[in-house]
């Protein structure tokens, strides 16, 4: 669990998952992704959240507003599995429900999961990717210090040849050095 201003980053209840579904569901949150979930995909992705959570102690967990204890959506750290030139690396990424959108808690989750995957964890290297046409979510990653990194781009090989979601940028940020890091 990981605490920041306004945010509790937790793994996922039983609870959460009306609201991960409702999340899920929204065609304009799900904008950047193949289709929006149905209820069963929603369950089913939801399963493989908490189950890597509980294999490696990260995931994409739950945002939590701590004033309210508010379900606002879902962000974290994973190891990239799948074939594309960042395999192997961390990831981290973010999804959050519609009415929570432009409040700076993309930022604040991604800085709490970053300062927690450099500092704790002793990651040297953390990558995020979304499509070309995904600019909130760049704008995002600029923000917590996240520079483009070309080199890594890649064509998304769990969508078919073609797929207009396929192509990718990526971004990457490298664990500060002790003498750059604040204090």
């Amino acid at each position: 669990m990981i605490k920041t201003e306004r945010l509790l980053l937790r793994c996922g209840q039983d609870a959460d998952r009306d609201a991960f579904a409702a999340m899920s569901a929204d065609p304009e949150v799900m904008a950047h992704f193949p289709a929006p979930l149905s209820r069963a995909e929603s369950d089913q992705v939801f399963d493989r959240l908490l189950a890597r959570w509980r294999a490696e102690g990260i995931c994409f967990a739950v945002v939590e507003r701590r004033a309210d204890g508010a379900f606002l959506g879902i962000a974290g750290l994973a190891h990239v599995r799948y074939d594309a030139p960042v395999r192997g690396m961390v990831e981290i990424g973010w999804r959050f429900a519609r009415a929570h959108w432009g409040k700076g808690y993309a930022s604040e989750a991604a800085r709490g999961w970053l300062g927690y995957g450099f500092g704790t964890l002793g990651f040297s290297r953390i990558v995020a990717f979304t499509v070309p046409a995904n600019l909130p979510s760049q704008a995002v990653m600029r923000r917590i210090g996240m520079r483009r990194t070309p080199e890594l781009d890649f064509e998304h090989p769990l969508l078919e040849a073609g797929h207009p979601l396929r192509p990718h940028v990526v971004f990457s940020l490298d664990r500060p050095s002790p003498e750059r890091a604040p204090a």
